[in-house]
């Protein structure tokens, strides 16, 4: 069968048309977004200059947290805590940790978290620590995380 002529000279536009238009395609996803919410922070006990903050992330496409800082604190290191046999085990996530699409990882005690390593003074309940999350993909976000007693803590640990 053979085109008729007008057919034939309009079906090379018709495909740079659609080529133009995505041509059915899915239209490629613009660059990772990730929302950090409830940031928060344990008070250091006895000046102890070390901490643990947590904080809830999901993100638009599959990205990865790769690097927190802090001007309050030299080192900050995320962790996960799993068994080992017996054993809870704290080690940091040399990779980062994964955050899948559209997923909410939250951080929390006895899972991943990040540890302030070096802080510069101790932090105390009511206090604010800036944190910088630096992702693979993603543009960098900032939060101030809260300085609190765990949800379910009692908030008065005169006693201890």
């Amino acid at each position: 069968m053979t085109l008729p002529k007008a057919a034939r000279l309009l079906a090379p536009l018709a495909v740079l048309t659609l080529a133009a238009c995505g041509g059915g395609e899915p239209a490629p996803e613009g660059p990772a977004v990730v929302q950090a919410e409830d940031a928060w922070c344990r008070p250091t006990p006895n000046a102890v200059l070390v901490g643990g903050c947590y904080v809830t992330l999901l993100s638009s496409r599959n990205d990865r947290l790769v690097s927190v800082a802090s001007p309050l604190s030299q080192v900050v290191e995320i962790h996960e805590m799993r068994m080992d046999g017996d054993m809870m085990r704290m080690n940091p996530l040399e990779n980062g940790l994964p955050l899948p699409a559209g997923e909410t990882v939250q951080m929390r005690p006895g899972a991943e978290h990040l540890m302030l390593m070096t802080l510069s003074a101790p932090l105390a309940e009511g206090d604010t620590v800036p944190l910088t999350l630096t992702f693979q993909d993603a543009a960098a976000v900032t939060v101030e995380a809260q300085v609190r007693q765990p949800d379910g803590a009692a908030a008065d640990h005169g006693a201890h």
